[in-house]
């Protein structure tokens, strides 16, 4: 008599979370359509790309990076052979996607109507827009650390660590960069819908850094011992 051995396989599956950095790699085009669209804002620059361009650019990666989404759930191995909890698991693809639907509605957001940035804001955009890049970039070796940690092809569980603490340490500066600017449109002599309309954006792009800092401390979670 025959006997099948189906956890076997899944023993030797490929790790699920490999997907989570082709899905994480979308962030990054996200980040550079924005800074893209915020350099055209700032300068003024008539030679800049069409917003509707950028929107449907940036509406393409993150149909992408659903699409990768979907896959890595889709091919979960439907044992208990992961090297992370599942549900955690779950709960980090969904905020590491979260970040890019924070990324489409700023976009969104500034492409609503032409508004004109006042030069005293310019500089404060600019340096909180940098934080978030510097966040979001930051989650990508946090990722490739846990991973490898979880494989067994690391045991460097304090450099690990330390690539969480950055990501918490580019946040916390995102945060009180957002307050500083939003203060500052809030009690300008703005049109009241230029001030709406930067709100929300300064927001989302304070958003996408929240979502990394949620997904840094999901990473933390992963490796506790």
């Amino acid at each position: 008599m025959h006997f099948r051995l189906p956890f076997l396989g899944l023993i030797v599956n490929k790790n699920p979370m490999d997907g989570l950095v082709k899905h994480y790699d979308k962030i990054a085009e996200c980040i550079h359509i924005i800074n893209d669209s915020v350099e055209c804002y700032v300068a003024g620059n008539d030679t800049c790309r069409e917003f509707s361009e950028l929107i449907e650019q940036i509406d393409t990666v993150e149909s992408q990076a659903d699409k990768i989404k979907r896959s890595i759930r889709n091919h979960l191995p439907h044992s208990m052979f992961m090297s992370v909890d599942k549900v955690l698991f779950f709960n980090y693809t969904r905020n590491q996607d979260n970040i890019l639907d924070s990324a489409q509605e700023a976009l969104h957001w500034l492409a609503m109507r032409k508004v004109t940035i006042p030069s005293e804001y310019q500089k404060d955009l600019i340096l909180l827009l940098s934080e978030v890049n510097d966040t979001t970039t930051s989650l990508g070796p946090a990722l490739k650390a846990t991973i490898s940690l979880n494989e067994g092809k690391s045991i460097d569980r304090e450099g690990a660590k330390n690539k969480f603490r950055k990501v918490r340490k580019h946040y916390a500066r995102s945060m009180e960069l957002r307050k500083e600017l939003s203060k500052k449109i809030y009690n300008s002599d703005m049109d009241f819908k230029d001030i709406y309309q930067l709100t929300h954006f300064v927001d989302c792009l304070n958003e996408m850094a929240h979502q990394a800092e949620i997904c840094a401390d999901m990473l933390r979670a992963m490796i506790a011992r």
